[in-house]
Formats: structure tokens, sequence, C-alpha cells
């Protein structure tokens, strides 16, 4: 969708560089890092321009109020300029995203540097999962402008289990698992073989502990962290806001909402010995 292209094309431009950390690191070491010369950063481009910025233009094009979150929704309502801006920022925020992420990582901040595309991730999915306005994931499971309308007219009944569970095999859905099938095997590709080539620099692995690490189990532990403990955590700071407005109002509800979100965030998931810490001191065999 438009509104969470932006940040998801940030998480995946910084994952990328994360992934290449230990080969980034040397190049710095050596005097030989040059972001615009850099070998990582290059194929980051070419995949964020290649396969993530069509797949987004194709999906804006073919289902516009679905992929607007039906602020537009069809292709005569639908500005030039949107469409423009959208194709050059799912570039843009990707390169943004590596630059940062190698900032922190010359700069000893592995942590930090993972952090950057975890928080993309975490906003990424709050606009699906809450919005503006609580109503994202009906958005996101909404099938047709009809529907959606149909739920702001108030028919309620318009979304439910059954509605979801129809979106599985709507058109919508059918194209996003065709584009995984194109786009994700050579992102994961690309991540666990650059995090695995990783371990050879780094002397202070342990090399049993390296040669048992395959590339599925490195995978499967950046999914954990995005499809469980991230996107819990945004149901949970949804859940949060929606009790917590009840009690004090939209506005107050929000920003004590939000508030009580993060510290349980930051002390069961990020804190020094917290769960996403110790997932990625597995992903990079050290301590973070």
């Amino acid at each position: 969708m438009v509104q969470v292209d932006i940040f998801w094309s940030f998480a995946l431009g910084a994952g990328f560089a994360a992934s290449a950390a230990r080969q980034i690191k040397k190049a710095d070491e050596s005097g030989d890092f040059r972001l615009m010369e850099n070998n990582f950063f290059t194929k980051t481009v070419i995949y964020l321009s290649c396969l993530f910025a069509p797949s987004g233009v194709y999906l804006l094009w073919a289902f516009t109020g679905w992929e607007t979150m039906y602020v537009w929704t069809g292709q005569n309502d639908l500005p030039a300029w949107i469409v423009v801006l959208f194709a050059i920022t799912n570039v843009t925020q990707g390169i943004l995203g590596f630059w940062w992420a190698s900032h922190y990582i010359r700069n000893n901040q592995l942590f930090r540097a993972n952090l950057l595309w975890i928080v993309a991730y975490f906003i990424m999915f709050f606009i699906l999962v809450h919005g503006w306005d609580g109503t994202g994931y009906r958005r996101f499971f909404t099938r047709s402008v009809v529907e959606w309308q149909a739920e702001k007219g108030g028919l309620t009944h318009a979304f439910g289990l059954w509605l979801a569970l129809r979106w599985l095999v709507c058109p919508v859905a059918l194209t996003l698992y065709g584009m995984g099938v194109i786009i994700l095997p050579l992102l994961f590709h690309w991540m666990s073989d650059w995090t695995k080539r990783g371990f050879e620099l780094d002397p202070a692995i342990d090399r049993d502990r390296a040669n048992r690490t395959t590339s599925g189990q490195l995978v499967s532990l950046v999914c954990q962290i995005i499809f469980v403990q991230v996107i819990g955590a945004v149901i949970g700071a949804s859940i949060l806001i929606r009790f917590m407005s009840w009690i004090f109002g939209c506005t107050l509800g929000w920003v004590i909402g939000l508030a009580l979100a993060f510290i349980l965030i930051y002390f069961l998931l990020l804190k020094p010995g917290g769960l996403t810490r110790r997932t990625l001191s597995h992903v990079f065999l050290q301590e973070l």
C-alpha cells in the first residue's frame, strides 16, 4: 500500500545493510568503503528499482482503492504525480535506509543499525493494523470499494472473519502471492548469504556454530522478529490505544496508549537481554 511502502522500502534498505554489516565494517576499516561504489549497495538499489518499486506501481494501477487505503478509489481519481512520487520513494527510501544503517555499522552500533528496519516494520504494520482511525485492518482485508463504503456507511456486518477469509482468495491476494514468488527468494538469498559470508570475516565467531548456522535458520529468525515480535507489538499497541481512548478520549488515549506500548516494547523486546535482542544475537552470532 502507498502509505506503508515508504517504510517497507526503508526497512529493506536498512535490512540489506545490516546483513552485510561485517563486510561494510571491514571495507570501512581498510578505507575502501564508498557508498556509491559498494557492491552491496548496488545490489540493494537494483532490487528496489527492478523488483520492489515495479511491484508497487503494478498494485497501485491494478488495485488503486486497496493500494491507497481507499483515499483514492480508482485510476481516474489518482493524480499522476502520486504515481511518480510513489515509484521514486520506493527506491530513495531504501537508499536512505541503507545509508543510515551503514553509518551505524561503521560506528560499531550494529544494534542501532538493526533497530532501523525493526522500527520501520513496526510503523508499516501499525498503519496496516490500526491506521489513523483504528480501522487499518478493515481497509487491508476489504476487497473492493463497495465493501469499504458499506463499512463507512455503518454496515458493520460488512467486515468479519468470513470477509477476511474471502480476501485470501481475492485478486489482490492472488497477485501478492505471485509477486512474493518473484521478489522474496532473491531477498532471502541475498540477506542470508551476506550474513553467512560475514561470519568468515570475524575471527571471534565460533567456527563450528557458524558452520552449523544455515541460511534457512537465518531467514527463520528474521521472520520471527518481523511476523511474531513486531506484529505482536503492533497488535498490543493498537489494543492499548483503543482501551486508553475508551477511558481518556481519543487524543489523550493515543498519547497514553502509545507511551505504555513503547515502555512494554522496550522492556520485553529491545532492552539488553530482551527477546528481540536475543534473536538478533542468534542471527549475527554475537551479543547485541
